[in-house]
């Protein structure tokens, strides 16, 4: 599994000083998605509906609504 590309703009063009400390989402070459974030698992855990679940190997993540609007352009239909 390999990163393929950055979806949306970049920390730097969003805005961070150093473009080193800010979330960011990729593609991987598998089609899948990595994403980093705030980690907010012991925060977040227990606000999961209902019908949501995490495996123990999973962590919630934040990132900020202008990183997923500013990557809404490059995520594939399909």
């Amino acid at each position: 599994m390999k990163i393929v590309r950055r979806i949306g703009a970049s920390p730097r063009e969003r805005g961070s000083a150093s473009g080193q400390t800010c979330p960011d989402i990729f593609e991987l070459s598998d089609g899948d998605f990595a994403v980093i974030g705030t980690e907010a698992t012991a925060v977040l855990d227990s606000e999961l509906p209902a019908d949501a679940a995490r495996a123990e190997d999973e962590r919630i993540v934040i990132i900020s609504r202008e990183t997923l609007l500013r990557a809404r352009a490059d995520i594939p239909e399909v």
